[in-house]
Parts: structure tokens; sequence; C-alpha cells
């Protein structure tokens, strides 16, 4: 790939890395190079340098905080888009609603910021809503993309208005999150939705004045219940596969029918803590981790019939 053009526009404005190993961006420390690796310090910037790939006919990757997220060994093509500096975010005053709760606010967080992090800032200036993320990976824009969830909350509750880059116009945009279906872990940005294409840029959500020790006791307790179950004891992805409802049991549940803690082909491993933790016990290859998603997948298919959806996204050649 011709990166000339690229290089000369935008090497004054952001950094440009070439054969960029992508272990050293994903929480499972699993992938290979990416051909061109930026990392835009601006919305602004971000916006120019993907209307520029996509007029030129440049492949590119959006990379947040590289959680739920599986690259494969011989990388990626084209350009990886980080946004781990779009990470500023704001807070102001709700405006009046009559069914409002009152002490509200709206916070307005670049997709790049870490949602854990978002999450402890405004614990400490005793904004409660984000709990549930204490020590969640990943970053606003995922989040808003997947849909997170946990401790029967998820980022919908809250989400109030996206902002996004329209790819087919080249035009920033918002829509209301109320405006569309936002289901479990299924949003309008993900393959089949309204917007599958756009990429979000910030999103603004709805927060309530509650005691700063009572959002910390809170999130505490989500925190050793995420170490507990082993969350923390190796590189992960997160949650392997996503829950279904109609399957009656949680994934894990029915991954540890299967007898799967522990299983491993190579350094790929499912936890012995929990069986939807899919993780790198030391130098996994994105082909074992693969082998092992699917053996897992096959057996529960055999066994229960019952078809395992991964919460991870692959990426990249395998």
């Amino acid at each position: 790939m011709n990166t000339s053009k690229l290089t000369d526009m935008f090497s004054g404005t952001m950094e440009i890395r070439e054969h960029e190993p992508m272990k050293l961006h994903t929480t499972i420390r699993i992938g290979g190079p990416a051909d061109i690796f930026c990392t835009p310090p601006s919305i602004e910037t971000f916006c120019a340098l993907l209307s520029f790939c996509i007029q030129e006919n440049i492949p590119y990757v959006i990379l947040g905080g590289g959680a739920n997220l599986l690259v494969g060994d011989r990388g990626i093509r084209g350009v990886v888009i980080s946004t781990e500096l779009l990470t500023h975010y704001s807070i102001t005053a709700a405006p009046p609603d009559e069914s409002a709760e009152p002490h509200n606010a709206i916070v307005s967080a670049e997709a790049g910021l870490s949602i854990a992090r978002l999450a402890e800032n405004l614990a400490h200036e005793s904004w409660s809503g984000f709990e549930f993320s204490a020590s969640l990976p990943g970053t606003v824009g995922g989040a808003v993309y997947m849909n997170a969830r946990c401790y029967n909350h998820e980022i919908a509750d809250v989400l109030t208005r996206i902002h996004f880059f329209n790819p087919k116009t080249f035009a920033t945009c918002s829509i209301e999150r109320s405006q569309h279906s936002w289901e479990y872990k299924k949003t309008p940005f993900m393959p089949g939705g309204a917007y599958e294409s756009s990429i979000i840029l910030k999103a603004e959500f709805l927060v309530t004045q509650r005691n700063e020790s009572e959002i910390l006791k809170e999130m505490e307790h989500y925190t050793a219940d995420r170490i507990a179950k082993g969350h923390f004891d190796y590189p992960s992805a997160g949650s392997m596969f996503k829950n279904n409802r109609a399957f009656g049991k949680p994934t894990g549940m029915i991954l540890d029918e299967l007898n799967f803690r522990g299983k491993r082909i190579g350094d790929a491993m499912v936890s012995p803590k929990h069986a939807n933790i899919f993780v790198n016990a030391g130098n996994a290859s994105a082909r074992d981790m693969r082998a092992l998603i699917e053996l897992a997948q096959t057996e529960a298919l055999q066994q229960f019939g019952f078809s395992l959806e991964p919460e991870v996204v692959f990426a990249g050649e395998f």
C-alpha cells in the first residue's frame, strides 16, 4: 500500500507508525501488525483522516480500547485509526424537564475515553449512573457501539445522544437514543443497523447526583466481583460469547456443563474461574484462540443445540 500521500498530508498533525503490532493495543494481547497505525489528537483530525481513507479507497479499522477484539496473526491491512487521544469529557446542567429527577446533569464524552476512568471521575464528583462500568475494559465509543451491559445495567440506560461520522456524506451527525431501538448488546451502529457504517465520535449521558461514598462502595463491590471471577488474572477480551436468554442459562454455565474451564489449545485457554472468559495464558496465537472458540461453539451445538454467538469481534487476517 502506498502510504506516502497519507504521510505527507498528516505527518505534522498526528503520530503515524508502520507495521505496528496490534497485540500491544488489544486487552487479550494477541494480534499481528497493522500496515499503518494512526493516533489523531482531535475529532476534527480523526474525521479528516477518515475522509481521506474513504476518498483514496484505503481500508481502515477503528480501534478503541482493544477490548472485545481478536486480531488475526497476520495483522490488519490498511490503516488502523486509534481513538486513544480522544478522551475529553465535560459536565453541564441537564435541560429543564418536569418529568426528570432533580439534580441531573449531561456528560459529554469523546469516544476514546476509558469507560472505567469516566465512571471513576464521575464518582469523585458525586455523579451516579456509571457504577456498573467500574473496572470495565474498553472505551466510551466501544461501550456505545456494543451497548455494554453488566450487573443488570447497560449503557443505553444512561445514553441520551450519539454524535457520529457519516462515511457516505463525510458529515458529522447526531441522533437521540430514543429515536432507535437499543437491545441486549445490539445497537443501530452494529452490522444490520441503521447506522452500521457510521463511526461514533462522542456521546452524551444523563447522570444524577448521589453521595460519593455510596457510589464508590457500589463500584468497589463490582470490581471485587470481577476480580473473583478472574477477569484480571490473564489478558482477555472480556466475555467471549453473548448470553442468550432463550437458552435459559448464562453462557458461562453452558460451558461449565461442557467442562470447559481450564481447557486450552496452545496458550489460548478458558479461564479456570469463569468458563465464558477466554484468556491468553502466555503467548497465545489468534489461530489457537479462534480454534478454541470454534471448539466451544461446536460442542455447545452438538450437546445442547445452542449456537453460541461471539461477543468478541474478529479483525484482520487470520
